[in-house]
């Protein structure tokens, strides 16, 4: 309505009706900006999102290789020796929670080990990824998700899993946390090819094909057993053992106590006994003066070079001197010995002798001949370069015939001691299965089968000849025609040798009449196990030899003979 009069201006009043409608339409205006405004934030937000490069790594390490996945490793019969499970793992992302201190006292009810203050440093920042807590129950982790925390998830790792826990502790080694192998054959197959895989991704949740190991689980449980017995019966600090196959180098069974246990490889750097790193492998990584073990490596040299033959007598009536110095027999019979009785009793007058027969250079050159100077080529990693002397004065040459003076590893006697017996070939053991097809490209001559046969008849002599050291083995491991050289070293204490604190060998093959097995067995400190009982190692190294022996040469396909005819076989023509 307006009101209009004369010489004045217009005065409009406008009606409700008017004034609502131009409300509805401020309104409609003000509805209009605030979606504008929440779906430009929306947008944006994606668009954030939609660029934010997604972090490829996890604290410093690839998540291709975190999630990886390893192959199964089986033993030579299929059965699993390592295995991965798929467990969950928690992490946070800094950036994406919201309330910090919420998160802390929420992740605390279900994690009450969490240290709060770490745990708040862990939530706060803007990281993309951080390890909250690691490898954790399919039940835990459905509780935290039920707690509903913004920027808390989880990813599924691999985590390695090993059955028979500590048994083949050495040969397995174990994995850190992120799956990689630190040591042991895990180790072996990572730097051989696994890691490759795993760093390009094509380990990544794909099943893998299994690894096969030579080991013969069977084998490596009666082993672990009796050497687990060693450590009881004889008081000892340690024990260790390795059976080769002679024909094809792969190792049967292999344990060094103490160990750890791969499920917690923690485990592996607790002390023993009150010493510290004292759980290592000590089948490769130990390196000792192997006593008169060494007169077989000498003998054989010796009979190999033509200058020494297996008729050959020697005059240990006086023991030998350099000097002031008089090397004597332990048990002397002090009379002129044939050579299978310098090797059955262990003279080591006689030993001298016939390395001086063959001579100090000649002698040294065999020792390279056969490996002793060199880190023995095998794929576990935890290997210890032996200590022989470059060259050899006399005295030297003289103490090294019979073992003292140069430090190998049981694995290089194993070694060696297969050769002797195989017809001479030396073959460079390995934790794979191999074909004997396959090892015989590998084939190095060190000795003619002649004189391996010589070797042969004189392992098995000094089991079953009266006074000979390996009777005791013989007399448990009966029937398997078994034979071997012992070695008792005094160890050295203070920087002198001691003559109360022995370190035990035997060095064994079987059976002699067709040999397949190599076996060295060493035990450390060990006491006597009755008032009866000796310390040497025919009493102790010797007997857990023939203990194992007993029991897996069935297992092995092998069957117990009586005969007195197979030994008869054995003796050189020479001799008969």
């Amino acid at each position: 309505m307006a009101i209009i009069t004369e010489g004045a201006e217009t005065i409009s009043l406008d009606g409700g009706r008017k004034s609502r409608g131009n409300l509805t339409k401020a309104r409609i205006r003000w509805v209009i900006v605030a979606l504008v405004l929440v779906f430009g934030t929306v947008g944006g937000r994606l668009i954030q999102l939609g660029v934010t490069v997604t972090d490829s790594a996890i604290e410093g390490v690839a998540r291709d290789v975190i999630t990886a996945s390893r192959p199964p490793i089986l033993d030579r019969n299929g059965l699993e020796m390592a295995v991965d499970i798929r467990v969950p793992s928690m992490f946070a992302e800094p950036r994406r929670i919201i309330d910090v201190e919420e998160a802390v006292q929420k992740l605390r009810t279900v994690l009450p080990d969490l240290n709060e203050d770490w745990l708040r440093k862990r939530l706060t920042g803007d990281k993309g990824f951080v390890w909250v807590k690691r490898e954790l129950t399919p039940a835990i982790e459905a509780k935290i998700f039920q707690l509903g925390i913004p920027g808390i998830e989880f990813v599924t790792e691999s985590k390695r899993f090993y059955p028979s826990g500590q048994e083949a502790s050495h040969i397995l080694g174990s994995v850190n946390i992120d799956n990689q192998g630190t040591m042991g054959i895990e180790k072996h197959m990572d730097d051989d090819s696994l890691a490759m895989l795993q760093s390009i991704g094509l380990a990544r949740g794909n099943e893998m094909t299994p690894v096969s190991l030579s080991v013969d689980l069977r084998v490596q449980h009666v082993m672990y057993e009796q050497l687990q017995d060693a450590l009881v019966r004889y008081k000892a600090v340690a024990a260790a053992g390795v059976m080769l196959d002679i024909k094809t180098g792969e190792v049967i069974a292999l344990a060094s106590l103490p160990d750890f246990d791969p499920n917690n490889p923690s485990t592996l750097f607790q002390d023993y006994n009150g010493v510290k790193n004292d759980r290592f492998n000590r089948i490769t990584s130990g390196i000792y003066e192997l006593g008169s073990t060494f007169k077989t490596v000498t003998l054989a040299g010796a009979l190999d070079s033509g200058k020494v033959r297996i008729t050959d007598k020697f005059d240990a009536r006086f023991g030998v001197r350099f000097g002031r110095f008089t090397i004597d027999d332990f048990h002397g019979k002090h009379r002129v010995l044939s050579l299978p009785e310098v090797y059955k009793y262990s003279s080591n007058i006689g030993t001298i002798k016939i390395m001086q027969q063959l001579g100090k250079d000649e002698f040294r050159a065999f020792l390279s001949k056969i490996g002793m100077d060199k880190p023995v080529p095998f794929e576990l990693p935890e290997m210890r370069k032996p200590k022989v002397p470059e060259k050899f004065s006399e005295i030297v040459a003289a103490t090294s015939s019979f073992g003292h003076g140069l430090s190998v590893s049981p694995l290089h006697m194993a070694r060696a001691v297969a050769a002797f017996v195989n017809d001479g070939y030396m073959v460079p053991p390995t934790m794979y299965k191999r074909s004997e097809a396959e090892a015989r490209k590998l084939y190095e001559p060190v000795i003619s089968p002649a004189t391996s046969a010589e070797v042969r008849y004189l392992m098995r002599l000094n089991a079953i000849g009266a006074g000979g050291s390996g009777s005791r083995m013989n007399k448990i491991a009966n029937g398997y025609r078994a034979g071997g050289k012992t070695g008792t070293a005094e160890k050295v204490v203070n920087g002198r040798y001691s003559s109360n604190v022995n370190f035990n060998v035997f060095a064994s093959a079987f059976p002699l009449d067709n040999p397949r097995y190599a076996m060295v067995i060493i035990v450390d400190e060990p006491k006597a196990e009755n008032a009866q009982s000796g310390v040497t190692a025919g009493w102790n190294a010797g007997e857990v030899s023939g203990r194992i022996i007993q029991r897996a040469a069935p297992m092995l396909g092998i069957s117990p003979d009586f005969s007195a005819m197979l030994d008869e076989n054995l003796v050189p023509p020479e001799l008969r």
